[in-house]
């Protein structure tokens, strides 16, 4: 185990692996205030140069929790995110599809913040719709009783990952960072439906969802977008939760009757913009959107219910679902009451 900066940092530049503890050790560094920026951004560009193990991302993972404001809930709950970072600037289709999982019926804690290389994240676009970001975290289990869905604002309950923001933005590259907000959930929810935009890093996500008992999807286009995409094919790491087990699989949309579409057809825009989109899904306009949604949505869906069989009937089963929350209507209801039920607790 390495226990100081020169360790840790010579270790990286010689490309050795840390252990669990020594990537531990440093995140532990860096969330309670000791890190200096350059040490920061030193670990950081080191870490990801070498490329990550799953030990070193867990051990990250672990101090990331130590220092999370914690999130207790009740049985089975899902998150849908994804890491960003596929400069591809598409609409919100996680938080879409956050939604429509809630309407059909599954519980939804969503992790979020922020845009960070797109025009509008998820805390941006539920703002423009109506729901309040500032709900304290002692009520938030108040509104997943009574909607069925809500949101972990990251910056309230990973206050301390602050002292990562300024190596970060002066850095302007992707580190390792970018990949810890969809493993660090406060509710560390039994479910996961993750987006990646590297693909080296989607069996290593899925690899430390699954060592904590996580059933969880982690995919990535083909054509490097960090959802299920409509343009082709995606790749899927599948955990286990149950044995920790990883398995690779790809989806094809039209193996489950979606048409193919481009990426260009997701493109977004500014909250307002992507506001609208939103709107117009849940009020069952046939597009591109919609069927990148079902796909994202039935994902997230078939990791809840953790059912067996093939990943093709799985999908089929959470798509219908998902496709049956927004033209009954019932997505839509979960927003409307989602924005009021939150107004009401601020």
């Amino acid at each position: 185990m390495s226990t100081t900066w020169p360790e840790v940092l010579s270790a990286l530049v010689a490309r050795q692996d840390l252990d669990a503890a020594s990537a531990t050790w440093a995140m532990e560094e860096i969330l309670s205030g000791n890190a200096t920026p350059a040490q920061i951004a030193g670990f950081a560009v080191a870490l990801r140069a070498k490329g990550e193990t799953l030990a070193e991302v867990q051990g990250l993972v672990d101090a990331m929790y130590r220092h999370a404001v914690p999130f207790s809930v009740e049985g089975r709950v899902v998150d849908i995110v994804g890491t960003g970072g596929d400069l591809a600037k598409t609409v919100n289709i996680s938080t879409m599809s956050a939604v429509i999982i809630a309407g059909a019926g599954v519980p939804v804690v969503k992790h979020g913040n922020r845009a960070a290389s797109s025009a509008s994240g998820a805390a941006d676009v539920l703002e423009e719709l109506g729901v309040r970001l500032d709900v304290p975290p002692t009520r938030l289990g108040e509104v997943l009783d009574s909607v069925g869905i809500t949101f972990c604002f990251a910056p309230v309950f990973h206050a301390s990952y602050r002292f990562t923001a300024v190596p970060r933005r002066e850095l302007g590259i992707p580190t390792t960072f970018n990949f810890l907000g969809p493993l660090v959930n406060p509710a560390k929810p039994a479910a996961s439906a993750v987006g990646v935009a590297d693909a080296r890093m989607g069996p290593i996500m899925a690899g430390v969802l699954g060592a904590r008992g996580a059933d969880a999807f982690v995919f990535r286009g083909d054509d490097g977008l960090d959802e299920i995409t409509t343009s082709t094919t995606s790749r899927v790491w599948i955990a286990d939760g149950a044995t920790g087990e990883v398995t690779e699989d790809v989806i094809d949309p039209r193996a489950l009757g979606l048409d193919y579409a481009p990426v260009s057809e997701l493109t977004g825009g500014d909250p307002a913009f992507n506001a609208k989109v939103f709107e117009r899904v849940l009020g069952g306009e046939q597009s591109a959107v919609r069927t990148a949604v079902l796909l994202n949505a039935g994902a997230a869906i078939a990791a809840h219910e953790a059912a067996t069989g093939d990943l093709e009937t799985r999908l089929r089963a959470g798509i219908e679902r998902a496709r049956e929350s927004i033209d009954t209507g019932a997505a839509a209801k979960v927003l409307e009451n989602w924005a009021r039920t939150t107004q009401t607790l601020v």
